[in-house]
């Protein structure tokens, strides 16, 4: 993957001392591409700038979004930061486990890194928009670590990963996006729903499921086009059903 397709994303950070520390952590190893979700008043203030310092261009050249759907629509893989554990968080990767599997994509894949909240982390509606899970493994008496430190952990990890990365990849099938997956998602609930397959009262909890496994998978294109069109043909069989 290059280097420049990797995004940062900042879902709410709360203070301008740690947004400045993670540009110039991101600058430290070369990453410039910084979207902050929903952010701070201040958050371009003189204390965010004085932390920046020589990563200022990232700063001022930041996307500013209001949801997270919207800062990784254009992603072909998103990996979601979080040291809570439960029922629909499994299947964790470590810093270095991130990097590998970011290195080995190809040079056209754009993959982004989800940072959550300092006090909340990512809820857990925005870490379905998210293939991947990532965690640090912390004392337990104190797991929660500052924004930008484990921010620089993961870009740290990144970064060494791409360093081993000797030959260019082979161009494969060009993958779905952030917001096709998201179409696709919102089509299968949907369907799903109409013919009763998942619960009314919560068909997010099923759902939960095929994004884990469609996100293990890798989706391409063609792939989501095929899942679109199976809905399609679902839709149209279950309305002549009820036309009998």
């Amino acid at each position: 993957m290059k280097i420049n397709n990797l995004s940062v994303v900042l879902v709410e950070p709360q203070g301008p001392l740690n947004i400045g520390s993670v540009c110039r952590a991101m600058m430290n190893f070369g990453f410039f591409d910084l979207r902050i979700v929903n952010p701070c008043e201040n958050y371009n203030s003189l204390d965010a700038r004085k932390m920046a310092l020589f990563a200022l261009p990232v700063l001022e050249n930041a996307l500013i979004v209001d949801t997270l759907e919207e800062a990784v629509k254009d992603c072909h893989l998103t990996f979601g930061t979080t040291r809570r554990f439960g029922k629909y968080r499994q299947n964790f990767l470590t810093p270095n486990g991130l990097g590998e599997i970011i290195a080995s994509q190809t040079n056209d894949i754009k993959c982004a890194l989800v940072m959550g909240r300092e006090d909340h982390g990512l809820y857990t509606s925005e870490l379905d928009l998210c293939q991947h899970f990532v965690t640090i493994a912390t004392n337990d008496d104190c797991g929660s670590m500052n924004l930008s430190h484990a921010t620089t952990i993961f870009l740290y990890e990144i970064s060494k990963s791409l360093g081993k990365t000797c030959t260019l990849k082979t161009e494969t099938k060009p993958q779905a996006t952030g917001e096709e997956l998201n179409s696709m998602y919102s089509h299968i609930r949907k369907t799903l729903c109409d013919i009763d397959f998942l619960d009314s009262q919560n068909p997010d909890h099923l759902l939960r499921t095929f994004r884990r496994i469609f996100g293990r998978a890798g989706l391409d294109k063609r792939d989501v086009a095929i899942m679109q069109g199976l809905m399609s043909r679902i839709d149209w069989t279950e309305a002549e059903r009820k036309k009998r």
